[in-house]
């Protein structure tokens, strides 16, 4: 009994850990990850411009790509006044095959990146997908969010505009 009541225990403090790490105001961890053209991109190297959404998903998973539809529709609109989107996938080797065929046929111009490992995913606590960090300019995070229900772009969007004034 003592046994499972000390790894609750640990559960509970690594889950707040976790929470405490990711909180708003708090700086976005860096990482520099391949992306679809065989280069890398770096987070550091991005921040500054404006905001910046961190979009964790997979090829698999059907409201990441309900969600990554809407998300495009943004990222058109305010890329132009200094908006990045970067789609990490976590798709492991058995389906990462399928992530560059599906951003082409998607018509998804935002840069996607491969976190092949889960890497940065775990770095970001994203146990569950799809799931949004967003970040302002100054490389703080704003706002986490797990999970895609229709209507959710219209809130991230107003919240997008308002880091760009």
């Amino acid at each position: 009994m003592k046994k499972i009541f000390f790894c609750i225990l640990i559960l509970f403090s690594v889950s707040s850990y976790s929470q405490d790490e990711l909180s708003k105001g708090k700086p976005a961890p860096n990482f520099k990850l391949e992306n679809l053209d065989g280069g890398f991109t770096e987070l550091s190297k991005v921040i500054g411009k404006g905001p910046v959404l961190l979009n964790f998903w997979a090829t698999w998973c059907k409201p990441c790509m309900e969600e990554m539809t809407e998300l495009n529709k943004i990222y058109e609109e305010l890329k132009e006044k200094g908006f990045t989107l970067l789609a990490i996938s976590t798709d492991n080797e058995k389906t990462i095959a399928k992530v560059k065929p599906l951003v082409k046929s998607k018509g998804f111009n935002f840069t996607v990146l491969l976190d092949k490992n889960s890497d940065v995913a775990r770095k970001y606590y994203a146990q569950q997908i799809p799931y949004s960090v967003l970040i302002d300019a100054d490389g703080k995070i704003v706002e986490v969010h797990m999970g895609y229900m229709k209507g959710d772009e219209k809130k991230l969007r107003e919240k997008i505009l308002a880091l760009l004034k």
